[in-house]
């Protein structure tokens, strides 16, 4: 007899929408960030305002995440998945029709609550549809639209710009986000779906988004403003640090939390909520590094990065669907544990670049670590819920998402504040070196001003070429210290790994509720 699952209808329709959906949400996040230049020029916008356009959808999905194992619960798979996919598609068209920032920022936070919706249901659905025995592949499904997409991004938007403007990196979304969201109505069915009576936590669910939307302005915008300098900064830190403390005792208090914090009771769920925390921290913190290096050092344009992240990732296609399969056949501690020693080595690798890296020392980090991510990212899932109850894993599905959204917001804030205070310091210690009576400055400035000797005024401008050069050194030094020290906080918490217990047999089906 073939095995019942909550979800019904067409699987192929069902894994088309969900997958659509999924990919265009992650997608986005990273888009935008290679248009940031055009909607600039396009809107005459200040430099240190222009952030806000991914500040906005940030706030927004990061509000939105924590919230969604009780949204469907409540609204049911159907219902909450398609009006996520038309408010994100009919967000995407406003935005692509914005007429000036403050109405894209608006536009924006809508498409962030749509997209942050999007992300852990669709991943919910597909293991509803797919039968146990498959889910580990539903997984790893999943999860190469989860880490591939952020990839894809760049390309696909820097592609969009050159052919026509940084509109349609908002427009394409209209065509697909309706067809997603009719066929995911279509096909989808739930003949046991009731919806959920509890009460709704008003004051927990305020509480939330005042909380995540301060502290997720104080890392976008705290290291602009000087962090504790800036009076706004220590306010709304305050204000999130209040909120959120407050929000946890809250919903322990309560008897219907809107989030449960209880799972953090097990364990093993806590020691891989912390590791995917960390890997948020290096996928995003790297990421954000490794294409800052790209085009200020090596000065690549934003289409030649994206083509260096997908030479350096294509191994997820082959890695995530034999990972998947094998989910249930060998301990996903072991696949952990690896995926853990990979991603440190690729940091490692980052630290070592230089302005004289090509096209194989720069996509050798990439590729080691997108082979890493592949072992990694299902089987952590598995682990993290094996041993909770099937009521506790909706919210302990969306928190665990919410951690590696997290750790990305945090390590890129932290690498940014690291990577501008390192350059100074670098450039004051390589500048005690640039004395007129050493030999070897001496003998670097002579060929400098050969370099120049054409100019007007050679002398001053061989000075100029060595500052620059200064600045340069300490530039690239700055990077590799911002790498290096990735690579060892991730190797200092392999420790987490040995406190993961092994999964239960029923992995696969603990895998439906993973983020």
């Amino acid at each position: 007899m073939a095995e019942q699952t909550p979800i019904q209808g067409n699987k192929l329709l069902i894994t088309i929408a969900a997958m659509l959906g999924a990919l265009m949400s992650v997608i986005d996040i990273s888009i935008v960030n290679v248009a940031l230049g055009d909607i600039r020029a396009s809107f005459g916008t200040p430099l240190d305002r222009i952030a806000w356009v991914s500040t906005g959808y940030a706030m927004a999905n990061v509000t939105i995440i924590p919230l969604s194992g009780w949204l469907q619960r409540r609204f049911g798979f159907r219902n909450y998945f398609a009006g996520s996919l038309l408010m994100f598609t009919a967000a995407s068209a406003l935005c692509g029709l914005a007429w000036n920032l403050p109405s894209l920022v608006v536009f924006r936070i809508l498409q962030g609550i749509g997209g942050g919706a999007i992300i852990p249901t669709s991943q919910n659905i597909l293991f509803g549809r797919y039968p146990q025995k498959e889910h580990g592949m539903a997984g790893a499904l999943f999860a190469l639209g989860a880490v591939t997409g952020p990839l894809l991004g760049p390309t696909i938007g820097g592609k969009l710009i050159d052919v026509a403007s940084w509109n349609w990196i908002f427009l394409i979304n209209v065509p697909l986000g309706l067809l997603a969201a009719w066929v995911s109505f279509i096909a989808i069915k739930e003949p046991n779906f009731t919806p959920a009576r509890e009460p709704i936590d008003g004051r927990g669910i305020g509480l939330l988004a005042v909380g995540m939307v301060s502290l997720q302005y104080v890392l976008e915008e705290g290291n602009r403003d000087g962090w504790f300098e800036d009076a706004r900064i220590v306010v709304l830190a305050c204000a999130a640090a209040i909120c959120l403390v407050t929000f946890v005792v809250h919903e322990l208090e309560i008897e219907h939390p809107v989030v449960d914090f209880r799972v953090f009771k097990n364990i093993s769920y806590t020691a891989a909520s912390g590791l995917n925390f960390l890997i948020g921290t290096a996928l995003f913190a790297g990421s954000f590094l490794y294409s800052l290096f790209c085009g200020t050092v090596l000065r690549y344009e934003a289409m030649d990065i994206g083509l260096l992240f997908l030479r350096g990732s294509w191994i997820q296609v082959l890695i995530m669907p034999l990972v998947g399969r094998l989910i249930g056949k060998v301990d996903t501690r072991g696949l952990i544990a690896f995926g853990t020693i990979g991603l440190v080595a690729s940091l490692w690798l980052n630290g070592h670049l230089t302005q004289l890296a090509d096209t194989h020392a720069l996509t050798m980090p990439l590729f080691v670590r997108s082979l890493a991510l592949g072992f990694a990212f299902v089987p952590l899932s598995v682990v993290a819920l094996s041993g909770l109850s099937p009521r506790q894993r909706g919210s302990a599905a969306g928190l665990f998402n919410l951690t590696r959204e997290l750790g990305g917001s945090i390590g890129t804030a932290w690498m940014s504040t690291m990577l501008t205070n390192n350059a100074h310091q670098f450039r004051t210690d390589l500048a005690r070196y640039a004395d007129p009576y050493n030999p070897v400055f001496q003998e670097q400035l002579r060929q400098a001003q050969g370099v120049v000797a054409r100019l007007p005024d050679p002398i001053q401008s061989g000075y100029a070429l060595m500052a620059s050069r200064l600045d340069s050194q300490a530039l690239i030094r700055a990077f590799n210290s911002g790498f290096l020290v990735l690579a060892a906080v991730f190797a200092l918490s392999f420790f987490l790994v040995f406190l993961l217990r092994k999964p239960k047999e029923n992995a696969a089906e603990i895998a439906a509720a993973a983020h």
